[in-house]
């Protein structure tokens, strides 16, 4: 049966699914990608990264954006309807930490608008991205901060 779960735990059981089946290839995140903590509305996570490409960047900042959605409860994210990036100073140096934020700007009953920041080892803002999201029918029947029972065993 399914449970209700705080906002870390709910994104925690949201990032599973998406390693499971969104397409998203889990490799390029790294064995070291986590939520650190969730709050409605802001997602605090880190990465590990061997090398940080620009590609690797926007899928975080699509990923970043679809968990600030999922912050508010929403196991079903929607989907991409823009996203942008701009790089602004090194991500680091193999093995260095990268630190990400995503916080939802406003969601309405058709748009979640979203922004991403990440800053590398030295505390620098190493890229930023915006990114938009269609949410119409995303509340699933289940209400908010509900997983499926095969995402919500979480720490």
């Amino acid at each position: 049966m399914a449970k209700k779960l705080n906002p870390t735990q709910f994104t925690k059981a949201v990032v599973r699914s998406f390693m499971k089946d969104s397409g998203l290839e889990p490799t390029l995140l790294g064995k070291h990608f986590r939520v650190v903590s969730a709050t409605e509305g802001r997602v605090d996570f880190e990465n590990r990264l061997q090398t940080i490409h620009g590609g690797t960047l926007a899928s975080l900042v699509d990923l970043g954006g679809s968990l600030a959605v999922a912050s508010t409860g929403r196991f079903s994210t929607g989907v991409s309807t823009d996203l942008n990036v701009t790089y602004l100073s090194p991500g680091g140096c193999p093995g260095d930490l990268l630190k990400g934020t995503a916080i939802l700007d406003k969601i309405g009953k058709t748009l979640a608008y979203t922004q991403v920041t990440f800053t590398n080892s030295k505390g620098q803002l190493a890229a930023r991205g915006s990114h938009t999201k269609y949410v119409a029918g995303t509340m699933g029947e289940a209400g908010p901060f509900v997983a499926p029972a095969e995402f919500s065993d979480v720490d």
